[in-house]
This record gives C-alpha cells, structure tokens and sequence, in this order.
C-alpha cells in the first residue's frame, strides 16, 4: 500500500522488523555531554565517548533513523563535498591533502564501524556519476586525473555512452564516471545498528524528547517538554532539524526536503544491471539503486518549505520516467520524503560555537559516509582533540543572505535558477 509522507510509510521502515525503542526524557539529568540529534552524526558521537567513558545523553525529536539518516537515499559518495581542486586552490596542496584523508579516513571508518558492532545494513560497491550534458566529461575527467596523480586514488573509470547507459539500462546519458570505492547500503538498518552499538557502551538514549532551548554557559542546560538535561558540553547534531537553537545555524544552514520512491520488485534486470547505485550531474540530483528486493528506489525533486508535496509518488515519478520511461506501468509500493541540510558553499557547517557547545551539520547530501565519522571528530574535540574540527571550521560556509529572516526567498531563487540549467 501506498503511504506518502507518514513517517513510517518509507520502504525502509517497511522492510525491517520492529527496532528497538527508548524512552523519553521525563525530569532531570546530569550528564558529562548532551547531544541533539539521534542520527549518524550524534550517534557517531556516542559511540566514541561513550567508549571513552565519558557520561554521554542522546537527544531524539522523533525517533531513532527517523530524520535523514534513516530516510535518505542510502549512497556513499567518496570525498569531501567540495572537490579537492577547489580546496587545494584555497588552502594549498598540504591542507588539501588533509581534507582528502580525512574523507578517506571516513569512508574506512564506516566499514570498521558496521563490522565492529556487527551492522548488517546490505552493502553493495560502486557507484556511478552520469553525465546528463557532455560538458561534465571534462570535469570528471579532470577530477579523475587530479585525485590519482595527487593521492593515488585509483578506484575511478571513465565510461563511454555505451557503457553507462548499459550499466544503468537507459539511453538517455553521454556517459559517465565510475567509483569503486563509492557504493549503497540500508540508511535505516545503519542508524538502528549505531543506536544499539552506543545504548550497548552505556549511552543514555531518549526519543521523543525534542529540545526546544539551549542555555549556554559554564554549564549548559537542555530543556524539553517534560525534562532537563545539564552537562559540561553541548554537541548539536540535529543537522535540518535544529531551527531555533542557535541563531549562527539557522543562518549558515537551511533545512530542505528531498524525496524518494520505491517501486514493486522489477522484473527488467536490465536495470542497474550490476547493481551499482547511480546519481547524475544535475543540480536537482537524481540518485537510484537496487534494492535486497530488487525493487529500484529513486530519488528525485525537491522543495524548500515546512510541507512535503501532497502526492509524494507522482513527484518523484515524473523524474524516474525521463530515466526509465519503460517503467511507466510498475507499481509504486512507497513514497516518502525528509529533511536533509545545506550550506551556501554546500561545505558541512562545523564549528565550536561557543566554549561548550559545538555543531556539525550541511552535509549536503553526502551525509552517510561523513555524518557517523564528523560525530567522531566531535568527540574527540570534546575530550581534547580539536585539530580536525578546527580544519572543518576553516571551510567557507558563508551566513545565507539576510540571515534566517531572507535565506529562504534568496535560497529558493538561487536554486530555482540552477534548476533551470539543468533543463536547458
């Protein structure tokens, strides 16, 4: 059945067993660090200070998985956000190179941490970027070139017209770039997994307890409906769920939602033929891959308001038949969408906002591979390493154009203008 929007009406929810809950927040607590946000970056964070010793709470709006970290399209993407020309050409090459192991680092810390903790979440290798114009041959040509004579990165392939359109079982792109590093998994299944791992370690985990206010000071205190928490250090990991906590996030970073569909187990395995997942060179992404199932999950579309659109699976569908128009009849078993988070530069905003109190959030959609490993970093900053989270603070994350009052009338014309490329 068909359930757009609900908060269990994702394919992902539907296709696992009921997970565990935990409770809300009722009274008060003293703890070491307070964490909003029970998704990869908070949970990420967890892990590591809990195993660490440190006294560690989990603050949760909703539930476990059910912000972006469990409703996104389950892609990992290599790098960081911006590219490492980009960054070389601001920092230079040593700085550069530390962003770019950094990235690396994470993508290896994510394979350690389902293994560890015995996270099964269906993992599949290989990704490919199509080239829906050909002028982005050239750059992921370029890009391809920089990363293996810069740092020996050799997991990447150039495909012809042929070969893509072979691969994803389509006819409708100039070609494309392979990365074997790159892959799929199941957002939720890993989300659960973290979940489990840092309540295992002695965690505190609450959901259903959203934090409406954060006091600052020597010891900040976290109010909630029904609670409070006090604790020397505040990490805010909420991501696009974190309106009205800090007046420096809600101008450096924008919530907006994005959506995703699932169709009924496909019986064309012409599709993704080698089960790679696939994302595009538009601005507005589209991003797909196989399911366990076999079912294609399509993501595509977005908007910049509080409201999701009403028939979730006809938005996304229209964008899945420009790719597919063979799949004009399948039927559409889920439809859903989320919230994810962006910056101007779409650089992750990571910053120490105050003497006690530090963020991460922006990831821009490349959240999956950077999110559980920037909840580390944090971590670590708290018991005394700040080096990273001083390196990601020095990535440009410029305040949205008249703060939070203006960023959404300016964002949505800066984003509706390069929607309009894509189509031209």
């Amino acid at each position: 059945m068909l359930n757009a929007g609900h908060p269990e009406g994702s394919w992902y929810r539907a296709s696992i067993d009921e997970p565990p809950r935990y409770p809300a927040l009722d009274g008060d607590l003293r703890v070491d660090v307070a964490i909003v946000g029970g998704g990869y970056t908070g949970l990420g964070a967890a892990l590591e200070l809990t195993q660490k010793g440190v006294n560690v709470a989990v603050l949760e709006a909703a539930e476990i998985g059910s912000g972006a970290s469990g409703r996104n399209g389950g892609q990992m993407h290599m790098g960081q956000r911006l590219d490492p020309e980009t960054l070389e050409q601001m920092f230079g090459e040593d700085v550069a190179r530390q962003f770019w192991d950094m990235a690396m680092d994470a993508r290896h810390s994510l394979d350690a941490l389902m293994a560890d903790h015995g996270i099964e979440c269906d993992v599949r290798n290989g990704l490919i970027h199509a080239w829906h114009k050909p002028r982005f041959e050239a750059d992921d040509r370029a890009y391809a070139n920089f990363v293996q004579s810069r740092y020996g990165y050799n997991k990447l392939s150039l495909l012809s017209r042929d070969a893509v359109n072979a691969e994803l079982g389509t006819d409708v792109y100039h070609g494309g770039l392979f990365d074997a590093g790159g892959g799929h998994l199941h957002p939720l299944k890993l989300a659960i997994g973290m979940a489990k791992a840092a309540a295992g370690k002695g965690a505190q985990l609450f959901e259903r307890s959203q934090v409406v206010r954060v006091e600052d000071g020597a010891t900040p205190v976290l109010h909630t409906a029904n609670g409070r928490v006090t604790c020397d250090t505040v990490l805010l990991c909420g991501n696009g769920y974190m309106e009205g906590l800090s007046e420096a996030i809600d101008s450096h970073v924008m919530p907006i939602n994005n959506f995703i569909l699932t169709t009924a187990p496909l019986k064309d395995n012409a599709i993704l033929r080698s089960n790679y997942a696939a994302a595009d060179s538009r601005f507005v992404v589209n991003y797909w891959r196989k399911t366990r199932d076999n079912r294609l999950l399509f993501g595509g579309g977005e908007n910049y308001t509080p409201w999701f659109p009403k028939d979730i699976a006809g938005f996304v569908r229209r964008n899945m038949l420009k790719i597919y128009p063979q799949l004009a009849d399948v039927e559409i078993t889920h439809a859903w969408g989320g919230t994810l988070a962006i910056t101007m530069s779409r650089a992750p905003f990571v910053r120490q906002l105050s003497p006690n109190i530090f963020v991460s959030a922006g990831y821009s959609g490349q959240g999956v591979v950077l999110a559980p490993y920037f909840g580390r970093l944090l971590a670590r900053a708290v018991i005394g390493n700040a080096r990273d989270v001083e390196l990601l603070g020095r990535l440009p994350t410029p305040a949205f154009f008249g703060g939070r009052a203006l960023r959404w009338p300016a964002l949505v014309a800066g984003l509706s203008y390069y929607a309009l490329r894509d189509r031209l």
